[in-house]
């Protein structure tokens, strides 16, 4: 059994996959800054913890990540401002990266996306610049970190069911499920030779273990 905490923990992907990880056994918690949601994330078998990871100091995150296993970073601001963009996604997620191995945390997995990297193409006038600009920061920071680390990227999510089945060998991004890639970060979770690796894919036919392993 691991403990793991999950940040952002009322996001679509968190919600399912907080039950994949309680059903195999994992003591699992998940992090939700409006305390409406908590009922939600009790209802995967979770425990909700409420705390708002954009105004957390990084002492403040490391009391709050202490004694887990693993963190799963699945927040974000959803858009609106660039500047709570940044200060979500870049920001709050650097510090809890820091935070994490500052306690001792030994395993970090972010939920990035497709297209994430210092060379983005996407232009500055564009509203996607901010959020492309911010995942870039917060994955390299983690890649340069001392966590046992591993960065998903999927591409873009969609509703559909699971398949069980991912492509890790597209060029560019297509789509997945998002029951998809809350597998692949369960299965991320449970697989050592993740660690140190960028992950990325589409929804595919071969099999979620076997095509991260």
């Amino acid at each position: 059994m691991s403990r793991i905490l999950i940040i952002g923990g009322h996001g679509k992907v968190a919600l399912l996959l907080a039950p994949q990880l309680v059903a195999r056994g994992d003591d699992v918690a998940s992090i939700i800054r409006n305390p409406a949601h908590g009922a939600d994330v009790s209802a995967t078998g979770a425990t909700p913890v409420v705390a708002d990871v954009e105004a957390m100091s990084v002492d403040q995150l490391k009391s709050l990540v202490t004694g887990y296993d693993a963190v799963v970073w699945s927040a974000g601001a959803g858009g609106g401002s660039p500047e709570r963009t940044y200060a979500v996604d870049r920001d709050a997620a650097i510090r809890s990266m820091d935070a994490a191995a500052a306690a001792g945390v030994p395993r970090y997995v972010m939920v990035s996306y497709f297209g994430a990297r210092a060379d983005h193409g996407v232009p500055a006038d564009n509203s996607f610049f901010a959020y492309a600009e911010a995942k870039a920061a917060a994955d390299d920071h983690l890649r340069a970190s001392n966590l046992s680390w591993t960065v998903l990227g999927p591409s873009t999510l969609t509703l559909g069911p699971a398949t069980g089945g991912i492509d890790r060998g597209a060029a560019e991004s297509g789509s997945v499920s998002r029951a998809d890639v809350a597998a692949v970060v369960a299965a991320t979770l449970d697989e050592p030779a993740t660690i140190g690796r960028t992950i990325r894919f589409n929804g595919g036919e071969v099999p979620i273990g076997e095509a991260i392993a």
